[in-house]
């Protein structure tokens, strides 16, 4: 195993210390947790937006806490979700009153152990609300999940609950906006080489040199087959083709794209994917309102990329492009 790191105890602590000090005009950590907040902002007067998991899937979560999103991410172990303990240390840091909003991606340890947090939180009078995100069409039930997984679409659901809660809205307004989004996004993925978890020492899985893994999980879980590489259009038609037969998009809409890379695929290769995802929206003349690449949810070293589609309406695309300000995203 090649890994630049110091050792694989101490992957966490020293990875939100390196972000916490890349950063600090954004973030910092709240003492004795992995916990990232809003620097100087705890407290905030507003609803406040908490999300978390298991790392390696960097920049998620803590890229994502700063105006117009998050107030504070929980980092789990690698690919492991958080306690219920640092998730309740997150509500406890942040809350000012006005409630709190997990947003929860469908994984079954996650989901656990963030109401476990939320019934803690509840036993000190403070009132949390969640919403589970499971925007992966690939499978319908995969290792750690039961339903459909949380994939790269979080973040859309991360930037418009969070531009939603800026606005001062109360919280049955932020879940509402951000049930929205979940109900209107969708993503698939694929793999072109597997990931390697510090702890492990040795790939999650086994791909030959002429395979990609179809449908793949952000934690290396398998997808819906494997087949011989092709061109990456015939790779885009299929996960986009999957996608829109959803039938929650049609001729005549307006959808935000996100392109995102797994962690090791070179942004070349993302555009040229983004390109064929632009090529089959305009034949089915579906309007492309916002588009973007990147590394938004990775999956440590694996190579490849998803595609996530959100379909937007006129409250959405506002708050979607309303100002956010954070390490990883920025819309100002």
């Amino acid at each position: 195993m090649k890994k630049l790191i110091n050792g694989v105890d101490n992957v966490v602590d020293e990875m939100l210390n390196g972000m916490t000090a890349a950063f600090p005009e954004y973030i910092e950590r709240v003492p004795g947790t992995d916990v990232v907040a809003r620097t100087g902002a705890k407290k905030t007067d507003k609803v406040v937006l908490i999300s978390g998991g298991g790392s390696g899937h960097e920049p998620a979560h803590g890229g994502y806490v700063g105006k117009g999103m998050l107030d504070a991410a929980v980092a789990g172990a690698v690919f492991t979700s958080p306690t219920p303990d640092q998730v309740y240390e997150a509500i406890q840091a942040t809350e000012c009153g006005k409630g709190a909003l997990l947003i929860i991606k469908n994984y079954t340890g996650d989901v656990m152990n963030f109401e476990m947090a939320a019934d803690m939180a509840a036993d000190e009078d403070i009132v949390v609300d969640k919403v589970i995100v499971a925007d992966d069409v690939a499978v319908e039930n995969s290792t750690w999940t039961t339903g459909r997984r949380g994939i790269a679409g979080t973040v859309f659901v991360h930037k418009i609950a969070g531009a939603c809660a800026e606005t001062g809205a109360d919280l049955p307004e932020v879940k509402r906006v951000a049930e929205k989004v979940i109900a209107n996004v969708r993503s698939m993925g694929m793999a072109v080489s597997p990931c390697t978890v510090p702890a492990v020492g040795k790939p999650g899985f086994d791909l030959a040199d002429d395979e990609v893994e179809i449908g793949i999980g952000i934690h290396g879980e398998p997808g819906t087959h494997r087949e011989k590489i092709s061109s990456v259009n015939n790779t885009v038609d299929h996960l986009v083709g999957k996608i829109l037969d959803e039938g929650i998009y049609a001729e005549g809409d307006e959808v935000a794209v996100m392109v995102n890379g797994m962690g090791a695929t070179p942004l070349s290769e993302l555009f040229i994917a983004n390109l064929r995802v632009k090529e089959i929206l305009d034949e089915k003349k579906i309007t492309i309102a916002k588009t973007v690449v990147g590394n938004y949810m990775t999956s440590l070293d694996m190579a490849g990329f998803s595609v996530t589609l959100l379909k937007l309406d006129d409250e959405l695309k506002g708050f979607l492009n309303a100002p956010a300000d954070t390490p990883a995203y920025k819309e100002i």
